[in-house]
This record gives structure tokens, C-alpha cells and sequence, in this order.
């Protein structure tokens, strides 16, 4: 007799993932900075840096072999009184000015959305452009100016002993006689110009950092009591909506031929 066969299991079709994505039709981009103001920023950073000689020191320290350690001392250390060498020490020149500065993209998109810069530069040549495109947005949601200048990481990077500077941002300090870059700072302000965001109405003149500090503390202050401003009752509006959003439009949709549709029974 024939023995009866193993029940083969249907073959299962792997189903393909889809997903669906949506593409903005806008796309950020700087606004151009004349060669003059360009000029101008770049000497009055670099000038103030030379000043102040704010410079990260990395000083490569060479490991003894065996043999050399084995080896007797010489007749400059074999003396009551060896000779001692004064060993550099690694790391920033002036601490306190390196913690008013945002060195590199992510610790400038960091302060960024913690409202705590009041200027943002962003090097020209940072490629994939797509790198630094949040920034503009961030910039000018937070009223930060911000502007792109051109061969700024050559100029900075070899004044502060780093390889290279794509962005660089200014804190904002409590008290304002231990700001060491105020005067740069109010220098260049004038020469940055505004940015252009397509989504958003007046965003940089309405929104400041100090009205997202003050939002904060009331906030924190009116957790348990109900937050109706008598303001909104008032004007009849919402003070917070400081800025509006233009519809997103879709300009066509195109179809997944991998996804199957189902039959309508009739």
C-alpha cells in the first residue's frame, strides 16, 4: 500500500511594505549675503578671536617602549635635583568664552531648540546641503538671524586648532558684563540679512526668544490653575498663534501598482 503523503502547506505570498510619504513642495534655501558683508563678518570674527587667543591645544603624548624604560638614566635625570619638563595640558585656552560659543551643527540645532542662541553662521561649503536646511526653519521660528557665509570654516577652523567650523552659534548669556562676544555680535546683526521661509508670515519679527522664555515661566507658574489668558477673552484671539501656515498642496498623486486592490463582490 502506498503511503499517504505529508500535506504541503500553501505556498504564503510575501506581501511588499508600503508606505506612504509626502513631499514638500517647498524647499528652504539661504538668502544671499553680499561679498562686502561677507567681508566684514569674517574679519570681525577673526580679529576677535586673535584677540582673545581662544585656541583648543591637542598636544600628542608618545607611550615609552620597554626598552627605553629599561634603559639607566642619564646624567640629567640621575642628579638630586632632576630636570622636571613642563607637560602642556590639552583643551580649550578660556573656558567661560567657549561655553558662549555652538560649535558644529548638532550643538547649534541643540541650543536652537532650547532658545538659547541670539546668532547662528553656517558655512557655504557644507555638503550634502540638505545638513544644514533645518537649520533655517529652526532660525527663524525662534527669531534667531541666521545667514550662510561663504568660506567660513577655513577662516575660523585654523584660529580656534580645529579641523573644520560648519556652524557656528552665540549663547545668550544672564548677565551681560561677562558676554565676551556682545560687541561682535551687535556688529554683524545689521549685516545678516532676513531669512525667507515660504510656510511662514513674519515669523522672525513676531517670535523672539524672550517671548518663548516668558511663555515658559507662565507655564510652569500656571500648571494646576486653568490657562485661559484674559488676553484671548479680551481680543477674542489666541496670543500664542504668533505666526500662520499656508495649506500644503499636493501637485499629484501617483498610484502603487505592487499594491493589490480587492474585488468588489457584486
Amino acid at each position: 500500500m502506498a503511503t499517504p503523503g505529508k500535506p504541503v502547506k500553501k505556498e504564503t505570498k510575501r506581501q511588499i511594505p508600503v508606505k506612504t510619504s509626502f513631499t514638500s513642495p517647498f524647499t528652504p534655501t539661504w538668502s544671499p549675503l553680499p561679498q562686502e558683508d561677507m567681508r566684514f563678518i569674517l574679519k570681525t570674527l577673526k580679529d576677535k578671536l586673535l584677540s582673545m587667543g581662544l585656541e583648543k591645544k591637542e598636544v600628542k603624548q608618545f607611550r615609552l617602549w620597554r626598552k627605553k624604560k629599561d634603559q639607566k638614566p642619564t646624567a640629567a635625570t640621575s642628579g638630586p635635583f632632576p630636570q622636571v619638563q613642563d607637560s602642556p595640558k590639552n583643551g580649550w585656552t578660556d573656558v567661560a568664552a567657549r561655553q558662549q560659543l555652538a560649535i558644529g551643527i548638532n550643538e547649534v540645532t541643540k541650543a536652537l531648540e532650547r532658545n538659547e542662541l541670539k546668532l547662528v553662521l553656517v558655512c557655504k561649503s557644507v555638503k550634502p546641503k540638505h545638513m544644514t536646511s533645518h537649520l533655517i526653519a529652526l532660525s527663524a521660528t525662534r527669531g534667531v538671524p541666521a545667514c550662510q557665509v561663504p568660506r567660513l570654516s577655513q577662516s575660523v577652523s585654523e584660529v580656534l586648532g580645529l579641523k573644520s567650523v560648519l556652524a557656528l552659534g552665540f549663547r545668550q548669556c544672564t548677565t551681560k558684563d561677562k558676554e565676551v562676544f556682545i560687541e561682535t555680535v551687535d556688529a554683524i546683526k545689521p549685516r545678516v540679512p532676513s531669512l525667507d521661509v515660504a510656510w511662514l508670515h513674519d515669523a522672525g519679527a513676531t517670535v523672539t526668544p524672550k517671548d518663548h522664555t516668558e511663555k515658559e515661566r507662565e507655564g510652569a507658574e500656571k500648571r494646576g490653575e486653568k490657562r485661559k489668558l484674559e488676553s484671548e477673552s479680551k481680543d477674542g484671539k489666541d496670543s500664542t498663534s504668533s505666526f500662520t501656515l499656508r495649506p500644503l498642496k499636493v501637485k499629484r498623486i501617483i498610484a502603487n501598482p505592487a499594491k493589490k486592490k480587492r474585488k468588489v463582490k457584486s
